[in-house]
């Protein structure tokens, strides 16, 4: 088979390779890697036929907001072997955030569930139980391409969500990264269970994305159960897990039943933010295996450091970059914090700088924020080396929220809040928390005779935002700190 350009042609060399065999697995449903390859065809076939125009942006965006179910992959990798751009989507944004990433990508087609079908406006609307089948229909297209494979929404500390271009090469080099690690972490027999959400970039590309590029197998799971999740592990014959925090903190707390269920497991990945010290312990004392933790971003499609590059597994760390990824850390004056100076090892903080291949090519749709001219781009985020050149991240430059590996953006939640009545201003913060990593606390100052409860407040933020970005905590003031530029202090609020 020729070399790979098209992301989707990793699931046409793995039906050419072996198409007999599993490729996703669903609750009773078994999808082998031929069945799938027609699914993509026929999908790819269905939308070539809508006609559907591009513009000076490139080709015409499809929204994917699907849960974790085999259609998700069929739908994903049809819309890129079509020559169309994917914008995964989650599910169980309210009306308000669906909105905003549909009109913003100008998506003309939404492929999702009938609460989102229901809450945007698009040309062509698919609808899961609905009228999603008439993608599956018989039919084959000629591939089409286009470099721009996929818009992630993510975004920095403010404003809304904006969307990461990621292109067909960024994807494919992740993967050709993580294979140059000695010994490869996923194998070709292998069998992964797929609870990450898949429009998470982590999900999508360190989960699915494996699967289709080793031609392994995957176990879908919709919705994560620490019980149900195990009793799938054991019945599947899971061999690598791809997780986050909240499920190895769960895990770690079921004893003799995790011991149990993971006999066959080889390898534990835990990825999106820190995983918490004392649930590493519990899980580690459980079955005995090291839980590999690594650090990435949507940006970089996602996977920059992993544990699984260096000779141990250290408490808190984020491991080394993996191959064909550089990277640098750079203090407060833009100078370099070099790891071996004058054979004298420093351990001085700095901002985590990238280069590679695996990396965005910039926001939606201008291209804004992108790696500069020689290749490198700044995290945001600060790390410090150890003596051995393993990396733990210290803290982020911004205000960016980590709950469960998901971004909180606090000016989102700040608008949301603004917009009720009875608030003057609010601050939204992250705290932490022993089960997600991190939670929202707002600091809200009310309107003069307002008797506005934090239980009005959540629920209010729960009418307009997904459940993972709203408070559970909230705080009465009678004034927030400002800056002399009216900006409020958050440091002082910390």
């Amino acid at each position: 088979m020729q070399d790979v350009t098209n992301f989707a042609d990793l699931v046409r060399r793995a039906a050419a390779s072996h198409g007999a065999r599993p490729a996703l697995r669903s609750h009773a449903t078994l999808i082998t890697w031929s069945e799938l390859d027609q699914q993509v065809d026929a999908v790819a076939a269905n939308l070539a036929a809508l006609h559907l125009p591009g513009d000076e942006h490139g080709p015409a965006r499809v929204a994917v907001a699907l849960p974790n179910v085999p259609e998700f992959a069929a739908v994903f990798f049809g819309v890129l072997r079509a020559g169309l751009v994917a914008v995964p989507v989650n599910p169980a944004y309210t009306g308000r955030e669906l909105t905003h990433i549909v009109t913003d990508s100008g998506a003309a087609v939404v492929v999702g569930t009938r609460t989102v079908t229901d809450a945007v406006e698009a040309a062509h609307r698919y609808t899961l139980g609905g009228n999603l089948r008439e993608l599956f229909t018989a039919g084959s297209t000629p591939p089409g391409h286009s470099d721009l494979a996929i818009l992630l929404y993510t975004s920095g500390t403010a404003g809304a969500p904006k969307g990461a271009m990621l292109s067909h090469r960024a994807l494919l080099a992740n993967h050709e990264q993580l294979a140059a690690i000695d010994p490869p972490p996923v194998r070709p027999d292998d069998v992964l269970l797929l609870a990450v959400p898949l429009f998470h970039a982590y999900g999508l590309n360190s989960g699915l994305g494996a699967v289709a590029y080793h031609g392994a197998c995957g176990v879908l799971v919709e919705r994560f159960d620490p019980a149900d999740s195990l009793e799938v592990i054991e019945r599947h014959g899971v061999t690598g897990v791809v997780g986050v925090p909240p499920m190895f903190i769960a895990w770690s707390l079921m004893g003799e039943r995790l011991t149990r269920a993971w006999a066959g497991v080889r390898l534990a990945v835990c990825g999106a933010s820190p995983l918490d010290a004392a649930a590493e312990r519990r899980f580690v004392e459980a079955t005995g295996q090291p839980v590999h933790q690594g650090y990435g971003l949507t940006e970089a499609a996602p996977v920059v450091t992993s544990t699984l590059t260096g000779a141990t597994v250290k408490p808190g760390s984020i491991g080394r970059a993996i191959p064909g990824v550089e990277l640098k850390l750079v203090d407060a004056a833009g100078e370099e914090v070099l790891l071996d100076e004058d054979d004298e090892v420093r351990t001085d903080p700095g901002e985590i700088v990238v280069r590679g291949r695996n990396l965005f090519d910039g926001y939606w749709p201008g291209g804004e924020g992108a790696p500069d001219a020689d290749g490198w781009w700044a995290t945001g985020d600060v790390a410090y080396a150890d003596e051995d050149g393993d990396l733990f991240i210290v803290d982020r430059l911004g205000e960016l929220i980590l709950v469960s590996g998901f971004n909180v953006y606090p000016h989102e939640v700040e608008l949301v809040l603004a917009a009720h009545p009875a608030v003057v201003e609010a601050a939204a913060l992250g705290v932490p928390h022993p089960y997600t990593g991190q939670t929202v606390k707002v600091v809200v100052v009310r309107r003069p005779g307002s008797q506005v409860t934090a239980e009005e407040l959540i629920a209010h933020c729960e009418r307009n935002l997904a459940r993972f970005k709203c408070p559970t905590a909230v705080e009465f003031v009678d004034e927030l700190p400002h800056s002399a530029t009216g900006k409020i202090r958050k440091a002082a609020l910390r």
